[in-house]
């Protein structure tokens, strides 16, 4: 079995190079492009398990990128990183997709940590007994409880 491919979409070649040694070192097979437009047709040749992505790029920016994965129906796990992190374009990210947001400049360990926290498959939501109405004392026992799942909503990223 493979190594876990992981497509990196970052213009700037120093961080590039940072985030790819980093990942490659991590155990991970890295695969990059350098603006929106490559990342998009990347994705569709790779079909990797996760996607760094920045946002200030030339061509097409990130948001671009996630608004293009959403429309092709694309849900590849991804993580946004960049230098902007304003609560408007964390929120645009999120909305448009993303399921982390990590800002540059950033620790080594924060870039695995959340890489591997975006690879992570969501895990089971805890379920609820709930009963169809009141139970008294001289009802006999009917159908075992309907068991519904719980929703808290997206997974919580860091910021």
């Amino acid at each position: 079995m493979g190594r876990t491919r992981i497509l990196i979409v970052e213009d700037d070649p120093i961080i590039l190079d940072l985030i790819t040694t980093r990942l490659d070192i991590a155990g991970y097979d890295t695969y990059f492009a350098r603006d929106g437009f490559e990342g998009l047709k990347r994705l569709h040749e790779l079909r990797p398990s996760a996607l760094v992505l920045d946002i200030n790029m030339p061509r097409l920016d990130g948001f671009g990128v996630l608004r293009k994965m959403r429309q092709e129906g694309l849900n590849t796990p991804t993580m946004v990183l960049t230098a902007r992190n304003q609560p408007d374009d964390v929120k645009q990210a999120i909305t448009l997709g993303a399921r982390d947001f990590l800002a540059k400049p950033f620790k080594d360990e924060q870039l695995l940590q959340r890489v591997g926290r975006l690879l992570r498959k969501a895990p089971a939501r805890p379920v609820r007994a709930i009963r169809a109405g009141p139970k008294s004392a001289s009802e006999p026992e009917g159908p075992p409880p309907v068991m519904l799942p719980i929703d808290d909503g997206p997974e919580p990223f860091l910021l």
